[in-house]
C-alpha cells in the first residue's frame, strides 16, 4: 500500500459522510466519517462527525468530537467555533465565550464570520448591545454574503433609535 493510500480511502470516506449529513442521513453518516478516521485521522473528520452529533441533539459528544478534533490540529477554527455554538445550545453562554475567541485567532479557518456573528449571539442575550453590534458588524464585513450578521446588526441598530 503506498504512503497516499489511507488518506485517499480518508477522503472518499468523508465525501460520502459529508452527502449523507446534507440528505439528513446521520446515522449513515456518523459510520462513515468513522471509517474516514480509522483510515486516516483527521481534524475535519472529527469535527463534522460532531456536527452530526449536534444533529441529533448530543451536544456533549459533538463536544468531545472536537476536542479531539482541536487534538489533531489545533490550527484548524472549525472546532472552536463549533464547541462555542454548542454550548450556547446547552445554555452556557459565558462558557462559550473563549471558545469563539479562539475560532477568531486560527490560522486556519475559512468561516472567520461565524465566530463573530456567535459572539454576538452572547452579547445579545447578555443585553450588551454594542458589543454585539460591533460582532455583528465585523462578521458581515468579513463576508458581506452572510445576511443573518446584516439582519442581527439592523435589528440591534433600529432598536436603539
Amino acid at each position: 500500500m503506498s504512503e497516499e493510500d489511507p488518506r485517499r480511502v480518508a477522503a472518499e470516506y468523508f465525501q460520502k459522510a459529508y452527502q449523507l449529513q446534507m440528505e439528513a442521513e446521520y446515522q449513515g453518516a456518523i459510520e462513515l466519517y468513522s471509517r474516514s478516521i480509522a483510515a486516516f485521522p483527521t481534524a475535519e473528520a472529527y469535527t463534522f462527525r460532531g456536527w452530526t452529533y449536534s444533529f441529533l441533539g448530543d451536544y456533549d459528544r459533538a463536544i468531545a468530537e472536537c476536542l479531539e478534533a482541536i487534538k489533531i490540529d489545533p490550527e484548524f477554527g472549525n472546532p472552536y467555533n463549533d464547541i462555542g455554538a454548542y454550548l450556547i445550545e446547552q445554555g452556557k453562554w459565558d462558557e462559550a465565550v473563549a471558545w469563539f475567541e479562539k475560532a477568531m485567532l486560527a490560522p486556519r479557518y475559512e468561516s472567520r464570520p461565524y465566530p463573530y456573528f456567535n459572539l454576538g449571539r452572547v452579547y445579545e442575550h447578555k443585553r450588551n448591545w454594542q458589543k454585539a453590534k460591533e460582532c455583528y458588524a465585523t462578521a458581515y464585513s468579513l463576508d458581506q454574503r452572510y445576511l443573518a450578521a446584516l439582519v442581527g446588526l439592523r435589528r440591534l441598530q433600529a432598536s436603539s433609535n
